[in-house]
């Protein structure tokens, strides 16, 4: 058995319990950073200065490097460029979208097939007799992008996943830009994407320049697009869209393994992850970051991103909560 990376830390702080009939019956421990307008670190939880992951928190920058090799994207193709959709209807049209508008069509998508990340979806999907395709996965709007740069600036479309192509090429230069840090590592995304690892202290810091960015940027124009076209970013009954609506001029995107970064029109910005990747811990979390912060929505919104309760029975004996 390998033993654990030595500079992760074994205690790292409880940001969330998960409460049953009263009882703590678990935790989940993560690391958290919240910046300042100014961009300073206003409040930390466990070891934000650490390289992790970000998995689909990363696709605001990943959509940055795209428009920066002259490949032009506006509105809700924008959008779902840095999505990780629900694969609704729209979503799937939009994809289409950009593969014709490059001469392609799915087929030289290399996504997985995939269901939707949406049960409702993924149900109908299989009730009308769908099966797994690679159109579905979440990332095939970013898939989609990727390709449409190739042929747009005349570059190999069968190997436009490998970290040595000059799209991944141009990601990586885009992310370490507006991260202020270089790469710590690279991996593998369940896409099949090459995965950059920052710290979250630098993730926050790159959704920060997104939305403090000169107007017509491409970063600026990224941010637009995701604020303008929420529901394209993720999916009618996701977080992100909800939190994009709910709050003026936020921009906010999740990643696997409960990651989540947002960033606030004057400059503060959050990031987080969940050490053991717990889905269900993600929204209490950043529904206290974002109350941390001094976020308020008139319509619930956070108390609906903050609701993970436990069932027993049929019925609600307990929830998922923040503990900070």
């Amino acid at each position: 058995m390998s033993a654990p990376h030595p500079a992760v830390p074994a205690d790292l702080p409880v940001l969330a319990e998960v409460v049953r009939s009263g009882f703590v019956e678990g935790h989940h421990r993560g690391s958290l950073v919240i910046l300042a307008a100014d961009g300073s670190v206003d409040f930390a939880l466990g070891s934000p200065e650490l390289p992790v992951f970000p998995r689909s928190s990363n696709k605001p920058m990943q959509a940055v490097a795209i428009l920066s090799t002259g490949l032009e994207l506006e509105g809700e193709l924008l959008a779902v460029t840095a999505a990780s959709h629900s694969a609704e209807t729209f979503h799937l049209d939009a994809v289409r979208k950009i593969l014709a508008s490059a001469g392609l069509d799915e087929s030289a998508l290399q996504t997985p097939p995939s269901l939707s990340l949406d049960e409702v979806e993924a149900e109908a999907w299989i009730r009308a007799g769908g099966e797994r395709e690679r159109i579905l996965m979440d990332c095939s709007g970013k898939h989609a992008s990727m390709l449409a740069a190739c042929v747009r600036n005349g570059w190999d479309t069968a190997s436009y996943l490998s970290e040595d192509h000059p799209v991944q090429v141009q990601v990586r230069t885009t992310l370490e830009a507006l991260a202020g840090e270089p790469v710590a590592a690279v991996g593998t995304d369940g896409c099949g994407a090459p995965l950059m690892a920052v710290s979250l202290v630098a993730l926050a810091r790159a959704f920060r320049a997104h939305v403090l960015a000169d107007a017509n940027t491409p970063e600026r124009r990224v941010a637009d697009a995701m604020r303008a076209h929420p529901e394209y970013v993720a999916g009618t009954r996701r977080i992100d869209t909800w939190l994009m609506r709910a709050v003026p001029g936020a921009l906010a995107k999740m990643g696997a393994e409960s990651v989540q970064a947002v960033a606030l029109p004057d400059g503060r910005a959050l990031a987080f992850k969940i050490d053991d990747g717990a889905k269900r811990a993600l929204g209490p979390v950043l529904s206290a970051a974002l109350r941390r912060m001094g976020v308020a929505t008139q319509d619930g919104t956070l108390d609906r991103v903050a609701a993970a309760p436990l069932h027993g029975g049929g019925a609600v004996v307990g929830e998922v909560r923040a503990a900070f």
